[in-house]
Parts: C-alpha cells; structure tokens; sequence
C-alpha cells in the first residue's frame, strides 16, 4: 500500500491517498471521518451498494443503472482499482451562511470493467452524509454516450417523506405544497431534497449536486420488494401555465429513450444522501451541496454584493427615483424593475434592448439610464427581470447593453427546467452574466444544487412556495428544513399585504428573513414607498404604501449573508428558531406553527462573560400600530434563559448586540 500526503498552507488542506487492489468478491467501504456514515460498494451486484449512519442501516443493497445503446454496465463488475483518499478542508464564503465552510471527508475511487467497458464509482463519506457519482473515461471503442439513469433506494420499512409531487400538466412542482406522506405513495416527479423520516434518532434527505450540464433528478415510488424510492433522470422540460411553449416541448432524447448525452470522459453530478438525528442539524450541515461543486471561477469577487431589494412597481423614473432614496435610507442595496418594463414578457416579440413599456403594467415615462446613474449617486443598484423568451434570443447581445445602462444584475423568470439542454443554458447563461459583472436571481421552477460556490454572482433562486403564494406559518416551517437544505430560498418577503393576516403575523414575516436563507433578499414585495406615485397598479392588486412602524429598523438591520449559524429549535411543519451571527451581532428568527407553544430560548452559545442587549419583537393585539408588533429591551448573557409563550401562527425576532 502506498500512501501520499500533501498539506496546502492557505486553508490547511490535508491530503492522503491510499492505492490497493480488491477482487469484485469483496464489498469495499469507505465510512465518514467521524466514523458515522458509511457507503458500502457492491460490485457483485452489478452497481449496487447500500448505506449506513452510526452503525443503523439505512439503505438496503440498492442499485445503481446506467441504461444506454453504447455501454452495458449490467451484472457482475470487475474490480480493476481500488484509491481512498482523505481530504481535511475549508474555505471561505462571503455569500453563505457560515464565512468558513468545513470540508472534510474520506473518498472512494473503485474502477469497474464489463468486457470492454469501464466506469469509476466515486464516493465521498462526509459527517454530514454521503455522496456518490459516475465517472465515465474513454472507452475503446466510443468517444460518446446517450444514456437514462435510475436509482433504486431501498429502504427496510414504508418511511414517511416529505413530498412535493407533479400534480398534472401545468402544475408547479417546485413552488408546490409539501405533503407528509409514506414512501408507497410517492407519485412520479418529486421534487429534490426529498427528506425521509428513518426514526426519531435519524433524518435523511435525497438531493443532488453540482448539476450543470444534465438532466435534472426527480424521484417516484420504486418497484422492488422493498419500500423503494426510483431516482430517474427527466428528460423532459417543466410545464408552467404562465409559460404555454415549455409545456408542450419533449426533448428529443426523450423520444429516444437517453436523457443525456455527454462526449467521453465526464463524471456525473453528485447524488447526495444528507445524514443527521434531526431535522435541524440537516440545515445546519447543509453546506455539503456547495462542498461538491468547483471553487470559485471568479478571481475578483469585490462586485459582487448581496443585500436587500425592493421591488418598484410603478414602473417609472418618478417611482424608481422614490425606491432608490427610500432603499438608501433605510440599509438595502438594490431596487428591482419586474416584468413590464420592455413589453409583455410573454410574447416573443417583445425586445429586452429597448425600454418599451407593457401598458397593462404601466403607462411611464421611465428613463433606464437616469434611473441607474441616481442609483449610482446613492449606491443603489438596479436589478431587471426578463424572461427566458427574450433571454434565450438575445442573451448576448442584452449583457453588454445592461452594462452600458449601468444595471447591477437580472433576475431570469420562468427558465426552462429539466432536460439537460435547458440546465445547460441556464448555467451557462450565469456564467455570461459573470463576464458583465451582474448578479443573477433565478425565478420560479429553479432549484439549486450548489453552483453558487462556483459562479457566486448567482446569489439566490425561488424553487420555493413563497409569500407569493399565501403560504401559512406551517408550510413554511416545511420549506425551511426541506427545500432550503439545497440552498439559498427567494421567498420574496411581503410585510403590509393583507395575505399576512392569512399566512401568520408581522412578526413571522420579519423572523423570515433570518429563518430563510438568501443573499439577496427582497422586502416588502407587495409595498411602496410612501413617496411614490399613488397609481393604481395594474397586475399586483393589493399594493399599499410602507409605514413608519418602528419595529422595520429589524428589516433595516438584518444582514443577508451570514458569519455563524445555529439551529436552536426545529420539527417539521412545527416550530423553527435560527440563530444567525453577522460580525459580532446576532439575530434570532422563530416562526410558530398551528398550535400555541412556550419557547425556551437558551442563549449559551453567545460568548461568555461578556454583556449584550437583546431587543426582542413580538407579535401583541395591543400595539397599537397595523402591524400590532411589540418592541421590548433585554439584558442578557450567555447564562440568561428566558421563557417565551408564542401563539398559534405568530412568531418573533430579535436582535442581539454587545453591551458596551
């Protein structure tokens, strides 16, 4: 055996390898640094292996199929080479929600054969879980290969999962409702992470990562004997009812059976099993999604800002003028223009190179570049939406002509999902907008798998049933240990609209913007200054103007990107407390589901012998303000304990400095 060991200086990465042989007889493993979770390999099995977390099984023997014209992988494999390596990593982020990102784990490299074909299997055993990917190299006799894939998880007993399934044509999976349901009723086209309940010492969840050119993972009930979950590739686009030409497209490898097709050699996205007791310490470890993905290709990062959006609606230079000093004054960094700006956005003739004005939206005038110079003089960046229509023709000649106008960044709406010509593009349209210098907002079906480390201009993404949707308290306690386990959420935070009496109270919607993840976060998403111009909105309805409440200095103070994070309470669909540190400032989220509940809050993890302040905003009918939020002064310590009665569907915020 021969072992090789490096040690790199500026993060102190460590490095070894180990080389051995191994007959295809013999099950070899590789188990996490903690010694924990375990990814056991079965080349007799054909590609088969199976998991386990802390010496409890987890996964049954499961399968891995490769199905493809060109390469026969089926039956029994051969083991040619066995290489574990072990790296012991970090890095840092200034757009994650830890600056100094862990990334330890031991992996695996086994080389398989069947006749003439080969294939390398690559696990990496991490604390937080496991992760296993294809590597395909250059075969004898082809250069290329079309091929479907399929996953068979299986499992000893019918888990409950947390679902999100494809309810028919036109139906956002996405964006859609989370059911808690047995794996013997997955329907087909789940939705990623797709979190399994093992038992109350042990939570999972079924993601992937670093997909940038493939088709995207969903998952069904499997067909086994075994409760089975099916991993499949999609082939095909996403169908919104917005967006009438993506329903009805298939692509054509579809039609021939592969799902993707890719030049030799390649390696596949990573499959992602996250490992943790509970659902809290999942989100806490979620940083494993960004782990698989490439360093940064961005040497010079210092253009890229996160911060906080509002969203000018009018339409106008007299609007947007309004927007800006308002953002200046009260810490955001950005105002965003939506659709409407350059025509109606879902029709393909209109021109994302001209300001032309949808007048259902607006009836102007509204002058870009003036707009993006007064930003400028505030420090105030403009955002503008396009759609994928005009994206997808005049990408690039719309960069260089953003730049020209002085824009910040775009928020790409309604891109194309699924195949693997669709996740191309929108990869490589992230990439473009790097070369210009934009930051790029991801809308409806996206959902991430960590490409952000890569190309960290794309600061956030929806993919999530956000406050657009109405969206109670207790889905949103969902969305937060399931949807944000893959990564940053834009959950567009609305603060006055009457849809906040529906969905919880004020005080949960200032809790989310530290309970849910994104660097860039949009406030007030139904609301307007009270300086600008009182028209009557033509698509948002129930626009109202922003008060002067005190408690919006919350909003004002709130970081987006984050030092430390720290899950203090979590149970699905229930209850979430999150504890965020920016500096030496700390801010506490909690959210509270259907039933009233005393919370506990322990504060040992400030640090100790030191002083802070601690202003707590709660949720109280007898405030008498609209928004009905009370503001309360505490001293506190890491010693301090304080008991706090939430009601059913409220929540709380608070913000913790030192007490100088």
């Amino acid at each position: 055996m021969n072992f090789i060991r490096t040690k790199a200086f500026l993060l102190g990465t460590i490095l070894m390898v180990s080389l051995t042989a191994c007959d295809s007889s013999t099950a070899i493993d590789v188990t996490s640094p903690n010694g924990k979770n375990t990814f056991t390999l079965l080349p007799e099995k054909g590609i088969g292996f199976s998991m386990s977390y802390d010496g409890q099984e987890v996964l049954l023997p499961s399968t891995l199929e490769l199905i493809s014209n060109d390469i026969n992988f089926d039956g029994k494999l051969a083991v040619l080479k066995v290489e574990n390596t072990t790296i012991e990593n970090k890095w840092k982020s200034n757009f994650a929600e830890l600056s100094t990102i862990p990334d330890h784990y031991n992996e695996l490299k086994v080389q398989l054969k069947k006749g003439d074909a080969k294939i390398t299997i690559i696990c990496r055993a991490y604390d937080e879980g496991l992760a296993f990917s294809y590597e395909i190299p250059k075969q004898d006799h082809i250069t290329e290969v079309a091929l479907a894939e399929n996953i068979h998880y299986n499992f000893k007993e019918d888990y409950q999962v947390w679902s999100t399934p494809k309810r028919g044509p036109g139906v956002l999976t996405a964006q859609g409702e989370y059911k808690k349901i047995p794996i013997s009723q997955l329907q087909k086209g789940v939705e990623r992470p797709l979190v399994v309940e093992i038992s109350d010492r042990l939570i999972i969840a079924l993601a992937e990562a670093k997909l940038v050119d493939y088709a995207r993972l969903s998952f069904e009930k499997g067909t086994s004997a075994t409760y089975s979950i099916l991993s499949s590739l999609d082939g095909r686009m996403s169908d919104q009812k917005q967006d009438t030409i993506t329903g009805a497209i298939i692509s054509k490898r579809e039609e021939a059976g592969a799902k993707v097709h890719k030049k030799l050699p390649f390696q596949s996205p990573w499959r992602v099993v996250m490992m943790a007791k509970n659902e809290g310490e999942l989100l806490t470890n979620n940083y494993i999604i960004q782990n698989l993905n490439d360093p940064s290709e961005i040497t010079d990062e210092s253009w890229i800002k996160p911060g906080k959006v509002l969203r000018e609606t009018t339409l106008t230079t007299e609007g947007a003028y309004a927007a800006i000093d308002f953002v200046a004054a009260h810490n955001m960094q950005y105002i965003m223009f939506d659709a409407g700006w350059y025509g109606d956005e879902m029709k393909n003739s209109s021109d994302a190179m001209t300001v032309t004005l949808d007048p259902k939206r607006s009836k102007g005038p509204l002058d870009m570049e003036a707009v993006t110079a007064y930003g400028r003089e505030k420090g105030i960046g403009l955002i503008l939406y396009i759609n994928r229509r005009a994206l997808e023709k005049q990408i690039d000649d719309v960069l260089p002509l953003l730049k020209k106008w002085g824009v910040a960044g775009i928020k790409y709406g309604f891109v194309r999902v699924g195949d693997q010509d669709a996740t191309a593009w929108l990869h490589e349209a992230v990439k473009k907008a790097a070369e210009y210098e934009m930051i790029i907002d991801v809308h409806d079906e996206y959902r991430p798998t960590g490409f952000s480390r890569t190309y960290p201009n794309f600061l956030t993404q929806e993919g999530i049933r956000g406050d657009e949707e109405t969206v109670p308290n207790a889905h949103t306690l969902v969305s937060m240990f399931t949807r944000t386990l893959a990564g940053a959420s834009d959950n567009t935070v609305c603060y006055y609209n009457s849809r906040v009496d529906e969905m919880g109270s004020h005080a949960s919607q200032l809790a989310k913007t530290v309970c849910i993840f994104s660097p860039l976060q949009f406030l007030y998403w139904y609301d307007k200054p009270a300086a600008s111009p009182d028209k009557k909105d033509g698509l948002w309805g129930d626009t109202r103007h922003i008060g002067n409440e005190p408690e919006l200095e919350f909003f004002d103070n709130v970081p987006t990107t984050w030092d430390e994070t720290i899950v203090l309470e979590a149970k699905i669909g229930e209850i979430g407390v999150i504890a965020r540190r920016k500096g030496s400032d700390w801010f506490i989220g909690g959210i509270n589901g259907v039933k009233p509940r005393n919370i506990v809050l322990d504060f040992s993890f400030l640090a100790k012998g030191q002083p802070f302040k601690a202003r707590f905003y709660t949720d109280d009918a007898l405030v008498e303000t609209r928004t009905k939020v009370k503001i309360e002064d505490f001293d506190i310590t890491s010693e301090t304990i304080k008991d706090l009665a939430v009601k059913a569907n409220n929540g709380f915020a608070i913000h913790i400095r030192t007490n100088k």
